[in-house]
């Protein structure tokens, strides 16, 4: 069988506490599809989210004594409207989320801010004006 290249099918976040971590997405309304010892799994759209302890997750990569970071990346979520953005972001400030940029008018013409997990996993939330969503609240890009 063959696959799109261009796709990804699990994002796994090391996290230093697994029930933090998971009690914080479930102040978000998200609820893990399955659980193992060390590990959760979230359905999201077309593919999976993981929390994994970050020890063990340096130990998968086979990276045992490595001192894996954060930020380097964003995860984002889109919206249809800037009210939104502000509603979604507010639930996760109130959840636990540090905030990095509150959400206002950006130079490319949308709307946009930033939050970091209590892991320090960068979330951007935003409306792109030029990016409509489907019903389903999924994106192709135009």
């Amino acid at each position: 069988m063959s696959y799109p290249k261009q796709r990804v099918t699990l994002i796994t976040l090391g996290v230093t506490d697994l029930d933090r971590a998971k009690a914080f997405y479930a102040a978000l309304g998200w609820a893990p599809q399955s659980e193992q010892e060390g590990v959760a799994f979230y359905q999201l759209h077309g593919m999976g989210l993981g929390l994994f302890g970050v020890d063990d997750l340096a130990k998968d990569q086979g990276r045992p004594d490595a001192a894996l970071g954060t930020g380097a990346m964003t995860l984002a979520q889109n919206f249809d409207t800037p009210e939104d953005v502000d509603a979604a972001f507010a639930e996760a400030l109130a959840a636990g989320a540090t905030t990095l940029k509150a959400p206002e008018k950006v130079f490319w013409g949308g709307y946009s801010g930033y939050y970091a997990d209590p892991d320090g996993h960068v979330w951007e939330l935003a409306h792109n004006p030029f990016w409509p969503l489907a019903a389903d609240g999924s994106l192709t890009l135009p």
